[in-house]
């Protein structure tokens, strides 16, 4: 009797945990139902589910990131998903580079593609790759300003799509226009810049040599 009884709970509560579920769901594509806490837990939840699969996949299958990881293992850093962290970011932007903890920040619900999401994460991994190979001081503006030259044109963060989509129109030299713009804010943003004007003369003092060194790539992919 006991076992039985035992079973038969068993079977109910298995069936309220899925209605449970079914019903956070239910409220999480409508906005109906359940408490504001609840919705921004499961759509947190949502996104960090969605994060962790795009992830996996790229790490995978994405030329570019298989090629970025298969150059950062050369170079005596390699990275596992451990160093690839889907996170909650309280910041207006898709991702970052920690240098002290060697972990890049994908900011989970930040993405509006699993594109977006190869481009931030190629992004990032040209900023471990320099800081693995070439000891950037993250400090030094010109040093700072070099990575992000060549994060941001051999990301694809500069296509024209993704340009139009930020609203940016130049037919002429809309690649070398959106890397230096983006350049220049990254740089901004440094705790040791002391202005724009300091970063744009940063980034306008290593831009040639930065700009035109594409590695490992052999050319803007």
């Amino acid at each position: 009797m006991d076992t039985s009884g035992s079973s038969g709970s068993g079977s109910s509560g298995s069936g309220t945990s899925e209605f449970e579920r079914w019903r956070r769901k239910f409220a999480l594509m409508t906005g109906l139902g359940g408490s504001q806490e609840e919705r921004l837990a499961d759509l947190e939840e949502h996104h960090h589910r969605t994060c962790e699969k795009w992830k996996r996949e790229l790490m995978n299958y994405s030329p570019a990131v298989v090629f970025m990881l298969k150059h950062l293992r050369l170079s005596g850093c390699p990275v596992s998903s451990e160093n690839i962290v889907c996170t909650p970011c309280d910041y207006n932007r898709a991702g970052g580079f920690v240098p002290e903890l060697g972990v890049i920040a994908l900011c989970q619900g930040k993405f509006f593609s699993r594109n977006h999401m190869e481009d931030t994460m190629v992004h990032e991994l040209v900023h471990m790759y320099d800081h693995c190979k070439f000891k950037v001081d993250w400090t030094n503006l010109r040093h700072h300003a070099c990575s992000e030259i060549r994060a941001n044109s051999l990301s694809g963060d500069c296509k024209f799509t993704r340009e139009l989509r930020r609203g940016q129109l130049a037919f002429s030299k809309q690649h070398q226009e959106c890397v230096r713009r983006r350049a220049v804010l990254s740089v901004s943003a440094n705790a040791a810049c002391p202005d724009v004007a300091a970063a744009e003369r940063a980034v306008n003092e290593v831009w040639d040599s930065c700009f035109n060194d594409t590695r490992p790539f052999d050319e803007i992919y």
